[in-house]
């Protein structure tokens, strides 16, 4: 069943804060494998002329995604998530994310196409900090894949 064209342009409202931490930056970092010193030292941070250490680019996913949630959830939209695959992931920055970041992310449903049977959801998801400061927007791209036989 073909989602509703008319979600497009809801708006969801934002997350509670969440509180970026020098020890999930690390964490992250060491998963993915990234050395970069400005994930793990202050030092080697300021030196790169920023306060705090920084995170990864992709780290922001984490917080994004689960914001998404709001989205995926809505029982009105007649998402089968458990038909859905991650299509497509993009970031545009206005500022690295930093440790001590209180971050909150709004969700709008940007686009739902159908193509061959499967649905295709886009969610943009707009990070502030506690000071209302723009950080970055994420692009999330869901495919619901049509059912067996359809």
């Amino acid at each position: 069943m073909a989602l509703d064209q008319s979600f497009v342009g809801r708006t969801y409202p934002p997350t509670p804060a969440y509180e970026v931490g020098r020890e999930k930056i690390r964490e992250f970092a060491e998963a993915i494998g990234d050395a970069n010193p400005a994930y793990v030292d202050q030092g080697a941070a300021k030196e790169l002329g920023h306060p705090e250490v920084i995170a990864p680019p992709t780290f922001v996913f984490a917080i994004t995604f689960k914001a998404a949630g709001a989205v995926i959830e809505d029982p009105q939209l007649g998402l089968d998530y458990s038909r859905v695959v991650h299509g497509d992931q993009k970031f545009a920055y206005s500022r690295p994310v930093r440790a001590g970041d209180r971050l909150s992310v709004t969700s709008t449903i940007e686009a739902i196409k159908s193509l061959a049977g499967n649905d295709i959801l886009d969610i943009r998801g707009e990070v502030h900090d506690a000071s209302g400061e723009h950080v970055v927007t994420a692009w999330t791209k869901l495919v619901s894949r049509a059912p067996e036989g359809a």
